[in-house]
């Protein structure tokens, strides 16, 4: 039996369209999937963007070790630059979201105090002392999109990112 809860928290992005954000919890430890934004729709007058609430993340700051990226849409990569400078903590990425995601923090003048490690899918890595993260490759309409598997002591989780059936796949998946 595992000692501590594994927590789910859902920021963003669930029952909606954008917003893309979720993290999960064990003992000391959290660690986010997708930082996404969500455009506005028309009854949002005056609003140019909607970024997930991150305040459980800023009040439990000690405890995020980093921020896993599935795909380089806007409703998942959107929000970095207005999260990373209240967490400061380091991105975990593929290539094609790195450069992605470094032109946004460029923009922002917040690059070069961020870490972005690039992860190849299929490689696995540690993000503190309890969750072990592996990428495995999915089909989606933009390139180098992944899905996560996230080892805890108490279970697997299987987080798919966004993803298409595509017959005729142009990278082969």
């Amino acid at each position: 039996m595992p000692k501590e809860k594994l927590k789910i928290i859902p920021l963003g992005g669930l029952g909606e369209i954008g917003k893309n954000m979720m993290a999960i919890e064990y003992g000391e430890d959290i660690m986010v999937i997708d930082c996404g934004l969500m455009f506005p729709d028309e009854e949002m007058l005056g609003i140019d963007l909607v970024i997930p609430d991150i305040s459980y993340l800023v009040e439990h700051q000690n405890k995020v070790r980093g921020i896993v990226i599935t795909h380089a849409h806007e409703d998942h990569i959107g929000a970095l630059p207005y999260v990373l400078p209240q967490l400061n903590v380091p991105i975990y990425c593929t290539k094609l979201a790195k450069g992605l995601i470094s032109g946004k923090l460029k923009e922002r003048k917040i690059l070069a105090q961020t870490k972005i490690n690039v992860i190849t899918p299929g490689s696995s890595f540690n993000l503190g002392r309890h969750f072990g993260v592996e990428f495995f490759p999915v089909c989606h309409s933009i390139p180098d999109a992944v899905g996560i598997i996230v080892h805890t002591p108490a279970g697997t989780i299987v987080h798919t990112g966004d993803f298409k059936l595509d017959y005729t796949p142009v990278s082969g998946l």
